[in-house]
């Protein structure tokens, strides 16, 4: 057979095939057109493909379906992006932020999608503005009360508020319950603790510091004054020597450990001294005089010189008595003189 025969049967085989593959797609058409008549066999709802014949030649529409995403109000589409489910609505960020977001309590500004939102009986707070209104404390993870005047406030704040509340645990303290008023305040008795060592204070003698409650010997420690000779706490009365503390008992004279207090006394090298201990065993002696030099009363001022002590009053010279207080002075053995009764010496 030659070539141009071949080819000829090859062509009609594929009219052949094509004119059957028309027929097929005709007889395809005929059944769905008939499907989607009324009381045919498709569902109401149910997708379905529908055959729409032209004239001429003929073509077959196809619904793809595709659902929009869309923002309530602005229509944009939705896809990738962030959204707010509002009443059952895809709401875009920036459409919620102006026209769905509530309004903050506190500040009165929108409270937007990326903030973070408390809402407390139909009111409305950012994260940071739900706070105490009397201290400003957080109270985002923290308990508080809503007052009928509509403050929100923390347990303690609250309870300052509210009188009959425990200043510890923020709860009612019922009628006829054991219980400790202090200031117009009121605890349970368990509550009422140091604010220390959180032991029971009970019917103990305590301490304030501020707003926070000690028992004594935790207020000792923490806050009172050491005495300057024990190193103890002082915890009630004692002395102020030299912008140092002291117990009563403690400031006593260092040689016969007489109490000093409310008497005359002196010191010298860091020890107190009573008057009389002063002058028998620490003053030094008037070169003059022979008496002991104390600086108490009358004979304050010393003249010092070369060793020797002597009264402002009794710097005289010998001869003449003249006080030589800031004057030249001539000394002989012992004893002063003027320069005028030395030349006759």
């Amino acid at each position: 057979m030659s070539f141009q025969g071949l080819l000829a049967r090859v062509l009609q085989f594929f009219s052949l095939w094509l004119s059957s593959l028309c027929l097929f797609k005709l007889s395809c058409l005929r059944v769905l057109y008939l499907w989607s008549e009324p009381g045919g066999r498709a569902a109401a709802g149910e997708r379905r493909l529908i055959g729409s014949p032209r004239k001429g030649h003929k073509s077959y529409l196809t619904s793809t379906m595709t659902d929009r995403f869309d923002c309530y109000y602005c229509r944009d589409n939705l896809h990738g992006k962030k959204y707010v489910m509002k009443e059952e609505k895809h709401v875009c960020t920036k459409c919620f932020n102006k026209l769905c977001a509530n309004t903050c309590a506190e500040c009165k500004r929108p409270i937007g999608a990326d903030a973070k939102e408390l809402h407390h009986k139909n009111r409305h707070w950012h994260e940071d503005c739900f706070r105490c209104a009397k201290c400003y404390k957080p109270l985002a993870s923290e308990p508080f009360n809503a007052r009928d005047d509509g403050k929100i406030m923390c347990g303690k704040c609250g309870s300052r508020e509210d009188g009959n509340r425990c200043q510890g645990c923020y709860k009612v303290v019922l009628p006829g319950s054991k219980n400790v008023e202090y200031k117009n305040k009121v605890w349970h008795e368990e509550c009422f603790t140091c604010f220390d060592c959180k032991q029971p204070i009970g019917s103990q003698s305590f301490l304030t510091k501020g707003e926070d409650i000690y028992c004594a010997p935790c207020h000792d420690r923490k806050f009172a004054k050491k005495c300057f000779h024990c190193k103890q706490p002082i915890s009630s009365g004692g002395i102020s020597y030299q912008d140092h503390p002291w117990h009563s008992e403690c400031f006593v004279c260092h040689t016969c450990r007489k109490s000093l207090a409310g008497t005359r006394f002196t010191s010298h090298e860091d020890h107190v001294y009573c008057v009389d201990c002063f002058k028998a065993d620490v003053a030094k002696k008037c070169n003059g005089c022979k008496n002991p030099i104390t600086g108490f009363g009358h004979g304050t001022n010393v003249v010092n010189y070369e060793g020797f002590s002597w009264h402002e009053y009794c710097f005289n010279c010998k001869k003449c008595s003249l006080s030589l207080a800031s004057k030249r002075f001539v000394i002989n053995g012992d004893h002063i003189y003027c320069p005028d009764c030395a030349k006759k010496v």
